[in-house]
């Protein structure tokens, strides 16, 4: 039996490390960096991100992000980095994906550095290409996982909140999913099946949040960064990001691909979406009760949503929520991961029994 882990080849985090960008380049380029930086991060950042380029003599170009990752803003960075060697993308999902894209293109080293720890996908080797207007064009499969991935935790602890909860809820499905396909047997993204090592990360993954998930939350409400906060940051980003990779995607993430459909929930960030998909999962599972509402107990705690209501869906109709049903299980989508057999009614039965068990919860 073929089994397969991937991971990026460096995952450095601590505080500051931005301004130690150009040591990191060092490690993989000589001739030139180039930086693409989200317009926010650039307007607050830019002294601390190119200044230890600046007092090292080392050649870069900075580029704020154009605002879509779609192929013309690619092929923009593919024309611009003649001089450069290696892609260094600072900001949200979009410029990271850019980012890849661009060095996968110009067949460059590429460091990744997030700066909200808000999904698992900056340690992933995929980028999710748009159409200029903003609609979903394509998935771009890479060859390789980033060179590095680069978490400042000072940066990270002053970003809206919502963003490091969102992450904890996409960073819960890690095992659940994973726990799924090693069940099934079921192929993962690299193309192998689940080594022990990426079950026992995405386990970790779980056992973190429940341990550490509050603690960090409050901490970065006030802006602070704590012990829990860098285990939490570690865990939304690394741990999760190897684990839903290199463990697999089954249910949680279909039905928030499945709800993707109903524009009513469209303002949910994608680990709000994640974790309802998580909790039909266990209902989809049977689990027993006690660990259903352990992870509804700690949603609650977090902020994350539990209930239809809370993710914009109060007034959707039961057909309406049958055609997120029947999406979630699309046959190009995960639900075929799951270790039986997954209908459209199965989903949407969970999905309805699931709002009223944490309705009953709180």
């Amino acid at each position: 039996m073929l089994k397969i882990i991937t991971s990026p080849g460096s995952y450095i985090q601590g505080n500051g490390e931005i301004t130690n960008l150009s040591k990191y380049y060092q490690e993989l380029g000589g001739k030139g960096a180039y930086l693409i930086v989200d317009k926010f991060i650039y307007n607050n950042y830019h002294n601390d991100i190119v200044g230890s380029f600046k007092k090292n003599n080392i050649p870069y170009q900075i580029h704020v992000f154009g605002g879509e990752c779609c192929m013309t803003e690619i092929d923009k960075h593919k024309s611009n980095m003649k001089e450069c060697d290696v892609v260094i993308g600072i900001g949200g999902g979009k410029t990271l994906d850019t980012a890849k894209a661009t060095a996968f293109y110009t067949e460059s080293p590429v460091i990744i550095v997030p700066t909200a720890a808000s999904t698992d996908a900056p340690c992933s080797r995929l980028s999710v290409i748009y159409k200029e207007n903003g609609e979903f064009e394509k998935y771009l499969p890479l060859p390789a996982n980033p060179n590095m991935v680069l978490m400042d935790t000072g940066i990270i602890a002053k970003a809206p909140v919502r963003f490091l909860v969102s992450g904890m809820g996409d960073a819960m499905a890690t095992y659940y999913e994973a726990a799924a396909c090693e069940k099934s047997n079921a192929i993962t993204m690299p193309g192998g099946h689940a080594t022990k090592a990426a079950m026992a990360l995405a386990k970790t993954c779980r056992d973190n949040l429940l341990e550490d998930g509050l603690k960090a939350k409050i901490a970065v409400e006030k802006g602070l960064c704590t012990a829990a906060v860098e285990n939490i940051i570690e865990t939304n980003t690394y741990l999760s990001g190897i684990g839903f990779e290199s463990g697999g995607l089954s249910a949680a993430h279909a039905i928030h691909d499945g709800l993707t459909v109903l524009n009513e929930c469209h303002h949910m960030l994608h680990g709000e979406k994640v974790i309802f998909g998580t909790l039909t999962q266990l209902v989809l599972e049977d689990r027993p009760l006690n660990e259903i509402y352990e992870i509804i107990g700690f949603c609650k705690s977090v902020g994350l949503p539990t209930t239809l209501a809370e993710l914009g869906l109060a007034e959707v109709s039961d057909e309406r929520l049958m055609e997120a049903a029947k999406a979630s299980c699309a046959e190009n989508d995960t639900m075929g991961n799951m270790p039986f057999d997954v209908t459209p009614y199965d989903v949407f039965a969970a999905m309805k029994t699931t709002d009223k068990l944490t309705t009953l919860a709180s």
